[in-house]
């Protein structure tokens, strides 16, 4: 049964010093002294081990953790489940210590994919908490699995409802409906012709629906006449 100290000893063996330095930068909010700086490959591989060999109990309960990627361990380890409840909870509980986009942004549990209708109510609780990172990862999951076969344009209601002025929050919500535009043009385009958004994320949503290669030239000439 691995230790937390084992968890911790293993991510160090991988740590690559310009990477660290390198992500420091992409996650100026993040305290580069809690980086240790581990390589995509690397981090998947161990992760992928450390969940194989079980029993990491103790790791999961010792909130929180000090290093950035030991809140990225803890969050794969949860996402790997295969019960949806099992998984929220743990989303429940590791959602809290997530500070940044880079964290929040990981996290992709497959469990999601064949539970859709009980995974929206829990987007519209995640959206409605007060914590940035948590609404941010909310819309994300909807983005991330409501634009096809699922979408109704009550979920684009609920990503348009949300209001704040954190700037990675209103990122996310541009980013939403940019790619809203791309797989559902015309239930989506009414939200910026009624300019449901606020502007500063009405405007991003163009610019970032404009830099896609999935809108049509012609879109694109509609969207910015749109701009406000």
């Amino acid at each position: 049964m691995p230790t937390p100290e084992d968890i911790r000893e293993l991510l160090f063996s991988l740590q690559d010093i310009p990477y660290r330095d390198f992500t420091a930068k992409l996650i100026p909010n993040v305290d580069p002294a809690t980086i240790i700086g581990i390589r995509s490959p690397a981090f998947r591989k161990a992760a992928k081990e450390i969940w194989k060999a079980g029993e990491n109990d103790a790791f999961m309960r010792q909130l929180p953790h000090a290093y950035f990627e030991e809140i990225n361990l803890h969050a794969y380890l949860v996402t790997q489940g295969k019960d949806f409840d099992a998984v929220v909870r743990g989303l429940d509980e590791i959602l809290p210590y997530i500070d940044n986009w880079a964290s929040c942004d990981s996290i992709r549990p497959p469990v999601f994919q064949k539970e859709k209708e009980r995974l929206f109510p829990a987007c519209q609780r995640w959206m409605a908490s007060d914590r940035p990172y948590t609404v941010r990862f909310g819309m994300e999951m909807l983005m991330t699995y409501f634009l096809d076969d699922a979408f109704t344009p009550q979920v684009n209601d609920a990503v348009a409802a949300v209001e704040s002025e954190h700037y990675y929050v209103r990122m996310m919500q541009a980013w939403y409906f940019a790619t809203a535009l791309a797989k559902q043009w015309n239930a989506t385009l009414p939200v910026l012709t009624e300019r449901r958004l606020q502007p500063w994320v009405h405007n991003k949503t163009i610019q970032k629906a404009r830099e896609s290669y999935r809108i049509t030239p012609e879109q694109k000439e509609l969207l910015k006449e749109l701009r406000v």
